[in-house]
């Protein structure tokens, strides 16, 4: 369990007040018997280190069964004796392959703890705590400052992702509104990576929102201004992102136009041709009836007249069809 904890300190009256490594048992005595509270940091735990910590922490059975899993959905859950329960989906734009890759935050709030079990990409905690520790009048606040410096970071990293997938949408705008046409896989594998992004998101909006109301948890008027502004954040990155994947369906659509225009040319194109050959295929097949009685067949100069006749209808018509856009 040591090497998969990342970070535990206690913090009290709004300095840490432990440095070095932290055995879960040794931190839950402190937070029995010591004022404050203790961060623990956990990353991808296994099922029976989560076991331990639920021992230890007393924490619900099904909070720590959702920790286990993966692609769960963002929520905040209340369980008895005051733990609440936090779920986080994380995302991080991977360059090049534009795609967006997705972890995971389990938050554990109880009156004088925060767990954090970190799945997948999730985002590095570590910034977001020294920042809190630069901040001891938030961090009087106790384990809801912790939850409010970790919401903050994960929407943060939410705005690389947005300016990501904007980039790649316009440079597939600037391909199909030139009349060019765009790989259709390119732009339903965009959309469905806006999609996920969406999922992970919009979810998010009523969980910050009752943080910032404070019927979430018991939120100080001081801290509650903090997850107003994350709040107004996400609600922003939510309709940007809402946004592009609408942008991307225009897109396809118009893509699919495009695709009909170039392949109604292709038509015109062959058929113009066709009415070309059609004309001295027409003139050669009658000729080649055999017919007896044919009186020019006897004219010295038929056979030139004929292809002459022939080559002149085919640049007519070629001029004709040019003219009308059709070759």
């Amino acid at each position: 369990m040591t090497r998969m904890i990342v970070d535990c300190a206690h913090y009290r009256e709004g300095h840490r007040q432990h440095d070095g490594p932290m055995r879960p048992e040794d931190a839950a005595v402190i937070c029995r018997r010591d004022p404050g509270f203790v961060w623990l940091g956990v990353v991808e735990p296994s099922a029976e280190e989560l076991e331990r910590l639920q021992r230890v922490f007393g924490l619900h059975e099904l909070a720590v069964e959702d920790a286990q899993s993966f692609h769960l959905r963002p929520k905040v859950e209340q369980y008895e004796e005051g733990i609440v329960f936090v779920v986080l989906r994380t995302a991080r734009y991977v360059p090049g392959e534009e795609e967006v890759e997705f972890g995971e935050i389990s938050v554990f709030i109880g009156p004088s703890f925060l767990i954090t079990v970190r799945q997948g990409a999730a985002s590095d905690l570590h910034a977001s705590r020294l920042r809190l520790e630069a901040r001891p009048n938030l961090l009087r606040e106790g384990p809801v400052a912790g939850l409010w410096a970790i919401v903050d970071k994960v929407v943060d990293d939410y705005a690389p992702v947005v300016e990501e997938l904007e980039r790649d949408i316009e440079e597939l705008e600037q391909i199909v509104f030139s009349g060019a046409e765009a790989p259709i896989s390119r732009i339903y594998l965009l959309r469905r990576e806006v999609s996920d992004f969406y999922r992970a998101v919009h979810p998010l909006l009523a969980p910050v929102s009752g943080l910032a109301r404070g019927t979430v948890l018991d939120v100080g008027d001081s801290l509650r201004q903090y997850f107003r502004d994350v709040n107004d954040h996400l609600e922003l990155i939510n309709e940007e992102v809402a946004a592009q994947r609408d942008l991307l369906t225009t897109i396809l659509q118009a893509n699919m136009a495009v695709v009909s225009v170039n392949q109604n040319d292709i038509v015109r194109k062959i058929s113009g041709w066709a009415a070309i050959i059609t004309v001295p295929t027409f003139i050669a097949s009658f000729y080649g009836m055999n017919f007896r009685h044919m009186p020019e067949l006897a004219w010295r100069g038929s056979y030139p007249l004929v292809v002459a006749f022939m080559v002149l209808t085919g640049l007519v018509l070629h001029r004709s069809l040019k003219r009308a856009g059709w070759l």
